[in-house]
């Protein structure tokens, strides 16, 4: 194919789980001739999701590609999950795009995630159209989802074109700018004359449309104001341009699994899209100069790419998913890997359709592909021609907010769970494995439960390592609360040689970890046995007398004892430290303490009540807010026990817009019921 930049359009189709973004995908995949019909999500037969783990769920789980042709432009799908555990994948798939369409339903409201989706692509400049999907179904609400939208993104929505109804269900459509209107059939769209009861409206819209075109562009103003009018061209090329800019969002409509509507979407995704050239700039770092850099789209520079996703195939192993800034990339060249100094060899380059990997000798500026077998090259990754050294700014992953104990469930498979983690870990940067130290569980920390539950399926699949997920240990401590002594005596008599060591050791409430002091007088306890006195209750401070949990906050003061000139030893008198301790703390007023994180919460004005009311529910305590726009940030102290699930419980609360981190901040002492329930079990 020799496609230029121009001729090509990089587009994510997002939205939230379940509203059609996979079978919208899957319509225009057979429009443009690369598939003979469409398959079902139910049916697990989708270009997209092609994954068994998603074929099982029935759900997007992760990012996939695949191109079409259309009126000779190439246009990269790139199908985004839209459940917020897998956050990740949304965040490497917009990275690679020049502009996105969101999926929502025609259920007359602003759906559950819509407003992150499109709070995050303008926050990155991406242009954005809406498509209202399942016009097919009974009772579809256009004129209340539009109004939803309307409300929430005053001055940007620009609805094109007005949907043929009858009998609640779209028949065809009035695009408003062209003037023409076109009613559905089984060999597509199909021009009739305008509706009389739709003119109306559609004059409505297009002298809309003229109004916005004229506010993206001052010369198509100042046409405007001396004309009152704009031409079809002016008023396209206007929307046009602030479709570029993010002021203007246009919507669309139609059903996606009736593929009604989707062809119309094809010819605006070619009318209005940017083209990868038109693409905002895109900057990079000269290693060479240290200095900013703007990279331009051109097909002649020197080749410069970034891999935005790496995923391993079972038959052609690693693969990287690369989008081109700049230049070409052919079979056999050797490239820069900017990030490891390393150079790889090209062996062979895809252009994607799903699961399906189509050999090319060559991609070019603007394009979407990947490369396969790189040794050295992760996500994240700059790869530049020989001789440049230019480095992509990374893209950024959401920290884990969710944590989980995992166990394998065959004993001695641990060494192949971490080994098999470790890979998984080369495709998702937004997964966690670490070995607790204070519990000594092994922590998988995700998105979310979904995204968790997910990575445990796949491990098995993959590695045949099943494993079990369960709720970590909450890291309590045992201190003590009063000061109280206790006489540890060790004595054994077996023949020959006895053992003889005893200690007197007085315990007070300090606050560091452990400290210990030696008031002993007069040699009733030898200086050389001391450090084995010591050593003794140090050894004791990983199990207290409560409930087995580490002890902390405690001095030991040893202060008298006794010895024997021929039975003492240094193990004697470690054994008899620990009979003191055991002794000593428990008259010592023991407590347990729990483990109070910093939680910072950021979410939206109308959600500000529930959350605030929650955490008291949490025995948090707020300490702060502050306010930003329409955002505040709630700063609290909550025990770590309440918020063991807060990711999904604050999804739930907030409609998905809420976010939030946590931090240790100390121990505290839980309350007297609570610590009942926790020393019993």
């Amino acid at each position: 194919m020799n496609i230029t930049s121009k001729e090509i359009r990089n587009v994510a189709v997002i939205g939230h789980s379940g509203e059609g973004k996979t079978t919208l995908c899957e319509a225009m995949l057979f429009n443009g001739g690369v598939t003979d019909r469409m398959g079902k999500v139910e049916d697990g037969t989708t270009v997209m999701d092609f994954d068994e783990l998603e074929k099982a769920k029935k759900l997007s789980v992760y990012t996939s590609v695949a191109y079409l042709v259309w009126k000779g432009v190439k246009i990269n799908l790139l199908d985004l999950p839209g459940f917020y555990d897998f956050e990740g994948e949304r965040h490497e798939g917009l990275a690679a795009c020049g502009a996105a369409v969101l999926v929502i339903g025609a259920n007359g409201v602003l759906p559950v995630g819509a407003e992150s989706v499109v709070e995050y692509c303008l926050k990155l400049g991406k242009p954005l159209v809406i498509f209202i999907n399942g016009m097919d179904k009974a009772n579809a609400d256009y004129a209340g989802t539009v109004h939803a939208l309307r409300e929430k993104y005053a001055g940007k929505l620009a609805p094109i074109q007005i949907p043929i109804m009858s009998d609640g269900k779209m028949t065809g459509y009035v695009n408003a700018i062209q003037e023409r209107a076109y009613k559905f059939s089984t060999q597509g769209p199909q021009e009739i004359p305008v509706p009389d009861e739709l003119k109306k409206y559609m004059d409505e819209m297009q002298a809309s449309l003229m109004e916005t075109a004229a506010e993206n562009d001052e010369l198509l103003l100042d046409k405007y104001f001396e004309n009152g009018a704009l031409s079809k061209e002016d008023t396209v090329h206007g929307v046009r341009r602030g479709i570029a800019t993010g002021n203007v969002i246009p919507v669309m409509s139609g059903s996606a699994l009736q593929n009604r509507g989707v062809i119309n979407l094809l010819d605006e995704i070619v009318r209005y899209m940017p083209t990868a050239n038109e693409r905002r700039n895109s900057l990079a770092t000269d290693l060479a100069a240290d200095e900013m850099i703007n990279v331009t789209c051109e097909e002649d520079g020197p080749f410069a790419a970034q891999v935005f996703k790496t995923v391993y195939d079972a038959y052609s192993g690693k693969m990287n998913y690369i989008k081109i800034f700049r230049g070409r990339l052919k079979t056999g060249m050797t490239v820069l890997n900017a990030n490891t100094g390393v150079e790889e060899r090209i062996g062979q380059i895809f252009a994607l359709k799903g699961k399906k990997a189509e050999l090319v000798t060559e991609l070019s500026a603007g394009d979407i592909g990947a490369v396969n077998k790189l040794a050295s090259t992760d996500t994240n990754h700059t790869l530049c021609a020989v001789g440049t050294n230019l480095v992509f700014d990374p893209i950024r992953f959401p920290r884990p907010s969710i944590s989980l104990a995992v166990t394998t469930a065959v004993k001695g498979d641990e060494d192949k769970m971490a080994a098999g983690f470790a890979r998984m870990r080369e495709e998702d940067y937004t997964f966690s494995v670490e070995k607790r130290a204070d519990t000594g569980e092994l922590i998988l920390s995700g998105q979310g439960e979904v995204h968790l539950e997910m990575l445990a399926k796949k491990l098995k699949s993959r590695y045949g390592i099943e494993v079990k997920l369960s709720e970590p240990k909450i890291p309590y401590r045992e201190t003590i609360r009063a000061v109280a002594s206790a006489e540890g005596k060790h004595k054994k008599q077996s023949g020959g040689h006895g053992q003889y060591g005893h200690c007197k050791v007085r315990f007070e409430p300090c606050e560091s970890e452990f400290e210990f002091a030696d008031e002993v007088v007069g040699g009733a306890v030898p200086k050389q046995y001391i450090p084995a006195v010591e050593k003794g209750l140090r050894e004791c401070l990983s199990r207290g007398v409560l409930a087995g949990y580490p002890v902390t906050g405690v001095r030991a003061v040893l202060y008298d004892g006794s010895y024997h000139d021929v039975d003492s030893s240094e193990m004697a008198f470690k054994a008899a430290a620990a009979l003191a301790f055991k002794e000593g703390i428990k008259n010592a007023s023991p407590v347990l303490l729990e483990p109070v994180m910093k939680l910072k919460v950021a979410v939206d004005g109308e959600y500000l009540g529930g959350v605030m009311g929650d955490i008291s529910k949490r025995r948090g305590r707020i300490s702060d807010s502050s306010t930003e726009g329409n955002v505040t940030t709630v700063v609290a102290e909550v025990p770590l026990s309440e918020i063991t699930k807060y990711a999904t419980d604050l999804r739930g609360l907030t409609r998905g817009q809420g976010k939030f981190s946590t931090e240790f901040l100390r121990y505290e002492e839980l309350p007297p019921q609570l610590a009942e329930k926790i020393i019993e079990k």
